[in-house]
């Protein structure tokens, strides 16, 4: 039977970039980084992740829901002289406040460290009212970091319609790199992904469903530690601690959450 896409599994800690990076690590270890930030490091592997979904300084990127700005951090100064970074951020006129509060602590972010951020091109990214990221056809590599589950909450229809977003803004080549918390996959999921797991053939299933081709799958981020049930779901982990002190050192114990990591090809 012939498969139906190319899958590469890589084990965790067996993978690395053909080359050295130099001007990653540099931003990697760069004074603008958050310490607390840069202490999540271990967990989150973001030299490994960024060199597997292919990124070049050159590039074209857009960042999906930047949140806090763990990977912006990185990716501004990387990206600042030679590529292009645009975060697909909140609406700062949202009717939630919750999404008017991040769109003001991104902005606030930005505007601190003009030397860093001030090439970066803010689109507003409200799904599923508002969608478009970049104009069609121009970027390289799209990249979401744990945020599928959120648009999971509102359905199938709505990951697709980011999902076909991303893939209208690429050039045919482009990669959209998927990180994303795990659901093991003899697990019975919820349709709302509630707990904040999501199964990874599913992920897999709809980018294929609006015209990617999964060209590789990393054990990057992998945890085999986190056996994804939890009460209070995956923010009972570190960092969110969500249960507080309840099992703290348990869960700490255990790190951050097994995460997939998908390289998406426009074909």
């Amino acid at each position: 039977m012939k498969r139906r896409t190319a899958i590469v599994l890589l084990a965790l800690g067996t993978w690395a970039p053909a080359q050295a990076d130099e001007a990653l690590k540099a931003a990697l270890a760069g004074a603008q980084r958050t310490p607390a930030y840069a202490a999540r490091d271990a967990w989150r592997h973001p030299y490994e992740t960024l060199s597997f979904f292919g990124l070049r300084p050159d590039m074209t990127v857009v960042e999906i829901k930047p949140g806090g700005g763990w990977y912006t951090e990185i990716l501004a100064p990387y990206l600042r002289e030679r590529g292009r970074l645009i975060l697909a951020a909140d609406d700062p006129d949202s009717a939630s406040a919750y999404y008017r509060r991040s769109a003001e602590r991104l902005q606030h972010r930005l505007q601190a460290q003009p030397a860093v951020y001030d090439r970066v091109q803010v689109t507003v990214f409200e799904p599923p009212r508002r969608l478009q990221m970049a104009a069609a056809g121009t970027v390289d590599l799209v990249l979401t970091f744990r945020n599928v589950h959120n648009w999971a909450a509102d359905g199938d229809d709505v990951v697709k319609a980011v999902f076909r977003s991303v893939h209208d803004s690429l050039k045919r080549g482009g990669v959209f790199g998927v990180v994303e918390h795990r659901l093991p996959a003899d697990r019975v999921p919820d349709p709302k992904a509630a707990s904040g797991y999501l199964h990874q053939a599913h992920v897999t299933r709809l980018a294929e469903s609006v015209g990617f081709t999964l060209a590789a799958a990393s054990e990057i981020n992998a945890n085999p530690r986190d056996s994804a049930d939890h009460e209070g779901g995956v923010w009972a982990l570190p960092p969110s601690y969500a249960n507080k002190d309840k099992d703290r050192a348990r869960y700490a114990a255990i790190g951050e959450s097994d995460r997939m990591t998908l390289k998406f090809v426009k074909r």
